[in-house]
Order: structure tokens, then C-alpha cells, then sequence
């Protein structure tokens, strides 16, 4: 029985590097013991802003068996999506890299389909179910317990070989396999670089966010006028936000990806200021259909660009006293 987990393991990793997974881990499906009281006290002091879905679930968010019948093993696949090619500087509008291609829930999801439909030729039908960032999982967590990478004092999962830049996906399946051991080492350091950098101060402390002052929060979760106080350190941030991963000295491994679906959508990168400025609902609806920028909207996105002009302007008459 070893032996069959441990070439059925093998195996799985081996189809997931052939369809153009960074990294593979698997991990037994167990009870998030330890991230408990961590959950718990992170929701109960709000940090999680209006994103109340963070709080339904909570079981389920803390035990895959709950999510998929009989669960034994979380397999768990990172996705390098660094690009080669960034926004013009003619662009001043930024938009986080993990947009730049089309909408990584579907990518990843895909691929994950045909990965599931290998290990079913190998062993049969199963009970298994697949997550992209779509469902009650600790993406991170899971990740980080099959020994992919830590969780930085950003919250970002870092893998020592490729940096932060991955989207996390995985298969919970009811099948026994061989368990990656967890990572166990934290390389931050003393490194504080990310928390320094962040404008809003969102890092509240070295692995904790405020979510309702983190960029990436207030330019696509948040539905309302974005607060005052916040307008200014957008940094021309309208979608997303990429400071607390440009400044990770990891990020330094960091290399383009070749997964042809992630590529930049070659109108995003020749976008300049004015046609950000005037771009119409219907471009928007077209040029960005298969994109994770949909998810702002057009009226969130304008939103992003319009509080960002309306404080240049405040900036400028006030320059003019």
C-alpha cells in the first residue's frame, strides 16, 4: 500500500509539471487546528472589512472533510504568473500583475480538470473536488503545510525558488497518498520592507492585514466611494495592488512564466493616462471580458481612476496658493 501511494503521488506531481504547474504539494486533509483561534480573533476584530463571507463557513474553511465526503488528501498546485512584459510607464494607471492575462479562476480551474481527469485514469472514479480562491479553503495555509513555501509577514505564500508571484489551486480528493512535509521555515527575518512600503500602513503588524485599508481591498472588494483618506496613497493603483510583493527582496527570484493563457493582454499594456481616462463601458465590457479586471466593474474601476484625478486636482489648487 506504500508503495502505491507513493507512485500514485509521484505520478500526480509528475502530470501536474506536465501541464505547466510551478510546484505540487499533497497534504492529508485534516482539521486547521492551529489556525482556529488565529481565524477567529482576525474576524472578531474586523479586519476582514465588508468582506463578510469571510465569516460563513467557518467550518468548512477549517476542514476540507466538510467541503468533499471522506476527504484524505489536499493537493495542492502553485502557478507561477510573473510576466515578462509590464504596463507602459505612458499607463501611470496601475493594474496588479495577476491581471494582466485572462481570469486565473478559470485558467487554473481548467487545468486542474485535466489533472483530475489523470488521476481518475490511474485510479478510477473518485470523490474529489477542485478550489481556485472560489470556495471556504485556506488557500495559503494548505500550501504552506505541503511544503510550498511560508507565509510572509505580507501574508503572501513565498516559495524560495520562484518568490510570491503564484496563484494557489487544489484538488481535495477522497484518495490516500504520500504527505509532503509542512514548511517549516519562516525567511522573512527581520525583513520588514513590505510592511515599510505599504502607503496605507494595511500590514498592521508583521502576518496580519487590516483588509479595509489595503489597496487591492479598497480598488475591487470595496463597493462604496473610496474614503477620503485613503485617495491619495493609491500610488495610481486602480486595480490590485503589487507594493508589498515588488519590495519582497524574494521577489528577486522571481521569473517569467510560460503559460500561454496568463499572457498580458497586449491592449491592457498599451493602454496610456487618457485612455484610461476615456474608456467607455462598452470597451471595457469588450477588452476586458475574459479578465479578472471584470470584477471591479466599470463603475469601480472609473471609480478607482476618477478619486485619483479628483485628488491631483486638490493637490494642484492647492499648490497654486
Amino acid at each position: 500500500m506504500a508503495l502505491i501511494k507513493t507512485e500514485l503521488s509521484q505520478y500526480i506531481k509528475e502530470e501536474a509539471n506536465k501541464l505547466g504547474f510551478s510546484f505540487t504539494g499533497i497534504s492529508a486533509a485534516t482539521y486547521l487546528e492551529n489556525q482556529e483561534p488565529l481565524l477567529k480573533q482576525w474576524l472578531q476584530e474586523k479586519l476582514n472589512g465588508e468582506m463578510t463571507y469571510m465569516e460563513n463557513h467557518l467550518e468548512k474553511r477549517l476542514d476540507p472533510r466538510l467541503l468533499v465526503s471522506n476527504a484524505k488528501s489536499v493537493i495542492t498546485v502553485l502557478q507561477n504568473y510573473y510576466p515578462e512584459h509590464h504596463q507602459s510607464g505612458k499607463s501611470k494607471y496601475k493594474i496588479s500583475k495577476y491581471a494582466y492575462g485572462k481570469d486565473y479562476h478559470h485558467v487554473i480551474k481548467k487545468k486542474l480538470k485535466k489533472l483530475l481527469a489523470c488521476i481518475e485514469k490511474r485510479t478510477g472514479t473518485l470523490q474529489a473536488s477542485i478550489f481556485v480562491d472560489s470556495a471556504p479553503v485556506m488557500d495559503k495555509v494548505w500550501a504552506q503545510r505541503s511544503g510550498l513555501g511560508w507565509i510572509g509577514k505580507n501574508t503572501c505564500l513565498i516559495n524560495k525558488k520562484i518568490g510570491s508571484f503564484c496563484f494557489i489551486g487544489h484538488i481535495i480528493a477522497n484518495i490516500e497518498l504520500e504527505y509532503d512535509s509542512p514548511y517549516s521555515h519562516d525567511f522573512c527575518g527581520t525583513c520588514t520592507r513590505c510592511i515599510d512600503a505599504c502607503p496605507t500602513k494595511a500590514i498592521i503588524k508583521p502576518y496580519i492585514i487590516k483588509a479595509s485599508k489595503c489597496i487591492s481591498y479598497l480598488t475591487i472588494e470595496n463597493k462604496r466611494e473610496l474614503p477620503p483618506t485613503s485617495t491619495h496613497k493609491l500610488n495610481n493603483w486602480i486595480f490590485g495592488c503589487d507594493i508589498c510583493q515588488d519590495v519582497c527582496p524574494w521577489n528577486r527570484f522571481a521569473k517569467p512564466h510560460d503559460e500561454e493563457s496568463l499572457h498580458p493582454n497586449h491592449y491592457l499594456l498599451k493602454l496610456k493616462k487618457e485612455n484610461w481616462e476615456s474608456l467607455n463601458e462598452k470597451d471595457f465590457n469588450k477588452f476586458f471580458k475574459d479578465s479578472a479586471i471584470k470584477r471591479t466593474k466599470y463603475k469601480g474601476l472609473m471609480r478607482n481612476i476618477n478619486a485619483i484625478l479628483k485628488e491631483e486636482k486638490v493637490s494642484m489648487d492647492y499648490n497654486k496658493k
